[in-house]
């Protein structure tokens, strides 16, 4: 039964996609968006230590949890089926519905299969589809912008993938008989002829989907562009497929301080990076995106850290911090999606109010699920200087989040595309219940499975140590708001417009490279016969 829970949370995605082959399926496929995640949502409650292999015919592909991945498989699910109510409500006014239905299931079938991946081929299968299938959901609108927008995100996804295949071959090679299984060859990874290449190409792989620093373009403008439901389902739940990366295939059981510093070294610079962007950028959204940016920083930073010091139950809180992150940044583009497309002058209070919670909540806001979630890590980062980075983090996620909610308040109620009345209802439903478990969820994770205790999360130590670094990001906005010392609203960083300048070149350079081209095809007949009629020579002067 339980295996059954796990090829369900696969099945049901696919055969629906399957189904999308049908006219008359795929016109009525946005009704079975929601529904299509709950298998996912049982296999995680109900099958947290289960496993499962597929037949020879399909590759023989393992799947199996843990309670890591069942935290993760868990809130991708809810925020999947949250996200499928808000997109079905919105997509039924749209003359073609079944085009954007197909792209959703087969993203959704990688991004909850990916937490469950016991095996290297079925591991690099199902984040293939989960990264590559997004490009439909990117690209919706159809517009030359997001075009190119998708074109960006193809490229650094194929490259984060080619990054992840080569430091698969490696595992594998190192690995004892032959096996697959990602358990043996990370087993076999400290003591590997390849574990050099292999760890670097590997935080290089997931890197990229994580959006780490310089490998973060890709967000900012993916997540903008992509609808509202799309964007919150990729940016909440299919990003995890990073941090599932990470905790599979990271030796966390060895001590590995010198690679662990690095990485940790990496999240912090990405985390600082993120919040620094972020409160230049005008559109909510990007200031998300750069939010995610930062958050994903922060656990990349846990587990560099766990990796230094050698500490495999840093798993369970680095997968409880993803947890809350995926329910939260999910949640609040809905609330984006929502306030853009209100008819009145202010961002209602149902929007606004929820929305501050939850969004403060990453910082750390008391009694929210962002306060357990740092509670959790709060062993790992220790009470040096990672511990002193990660308040400083918090404080800067408090002034980030501060600044995305004056940037909503903001945002021009024609903003995004308008939504029928009747998805008014839905889509609020659905925004005011990912808000809630963001809140919730977290609490019965800390005290159900990360081994967690009420007294401990309520004490005043605790409650203090939260609060103090959104406190100090509070004061920090509106102080160097009040003095003019904030810096000046621009869309993009450094490196964005460092690509794009390097992207115009290329695009110059190519045009010259293809006219010398064009010039060199010019000769290439009279070249080959040139060098036919050397080589005749040749041959009847060694003949004569």
């Amino acid at each position: 039964m339980s295996g059954a829970l796990l090829l369900a949370a696969i099945g049901v995605p696919l055969a629906l996609l399957a189904g999308c082959a049908s006219e008359a399926v795929r016109a009525r496929a946005a009704l079975w968006l929601p529904l299509a995640p709950l298998p996912g949502l049982a296999a995680a409650l109900l099958a947290p230590d289960a496993s499962v292999a597929l037949p020879p015919a399909l590759l023989g592909i393992r799947l199996s949890l843990d309670p890591s991945a069942a935290m993760l498989l868990g809130a991708a699910s809810l925020l999947w089926a949250l996200a499928g109510v808000y997109a079905a409500a919105t997509l039924g006014a749209r003359p073609d519905p079944g085009r954007f239905a197909p792209w959703w299931l087969l993203t959704l079938a990688g991004s909850l299969g990916v937490f469950m991946a016991a095996d290297l081929v079925g591991f690099y299968l199902l984040f293939s589809a989960v990264s590559l299938a997004a490009y439909g959901l990117i690209v919706d609108d159809g517009t030359a912008r997001a075009r190119q927008v998708g074109l960006l995100y193809v490229v650094l996804a194929v490259l984060g993938e080619g990054f992840l295949l080569l430091a698969f071959v490696m595992l594998a090679q190192g690995a004892p008989h032959g096996s697959l299984v990602i358990r043996d060859v990370v087993a076999a990874l400290p003591g590997s002829p390849w574990r050099t290449p292999a760890l670097t190409l590997l935080i290089l792989g997931f890197g990229v989907k994580l959006g780490m620093v310089p490998f973060h373009i890709w967000m900012p403008l993916t997540y903008r562009t992509a609808p509202a439901a799309a964007a919150a389902a990729l940016s909440g739940a299919a990003v995890k497929a990073g941090v599932i990366g990470l905790l599979r295939f990271l030796p966390l059981g060895a001590a590995l301080p010198d690679w662990g510093t690095a990485l940790a070294a990496a999240g912090f610079f990405s985390a600082f990076w993120g919040v620094g962007a972020g409160l230049r950028q005008r559109d909510p959204r990007t200031v998300l995106a750069y939010s995610s940016i930062s958050q994903m920083g922060v656990i990349a930073a846990v587990m560099g850290l766990a990796l230094a010091a050698g500490d495999p139950g840093a798993g369970i809180a680095a997968a409880l911090y993803g947890a809350h992150h995926t329910l939260v940044k999910g949640g609040l583009f809905l609330a984006v999606g929502l306030a853009a497309t209100r008819r009145e002058t202010r961002v209602g209070l149902f929007v606004l109010v929820p929305a501050a919670v939850i969004a403060l909540g990453m910082a750390g806001l008391p009694l929210t699920g962002g306060a357990l979630a740092k509670l959790a890590v709060k062993p790992v980062m220790d009470d040096g200087v990672a511990g002193l980075l990660g308040s400083l983090s918090s404080a800067g996620t408090a002034m980030l989040m501060l600044h995305f909610l004056a940037r909503l308040v903001a945002l021009p109620a024609d903003a995004v595309r308008a939504m029928p009345r009747s998805a008014r209802l839905p889509a609020s439903l659905a925004w005011l219940g990912a808000s809630a478990l963001a809140v919730l969820v977290p609490w019965w994770l800390y005290l159900g499975v990360a081994g967690g205790s009420a007294a401990e999360a309520l004490s005043a130590k605790a409650l203090w140590s939260s609060l103090w670094p959104v406190l100090l990001g509070a004061a920090l906005w509106l102080g160097l708001g009040r003095a003019g010392l904030m810096p000046p609203a621009r869309e993009g960083d450094v490196v964005l417009r460092a690509f794009r300048r390097a992207a115009l070149y290329g695009v110059l350079a190519g045009a010259r490279l293809e006219r010398a081209d064009a010039a060199l095809r010019r000769f290439a007949v009279a070249l080959v016969a040139l060098l036919a009629v050397a080589l005749a020579l040749a041959a009847l002067s060694l003949g004569a």
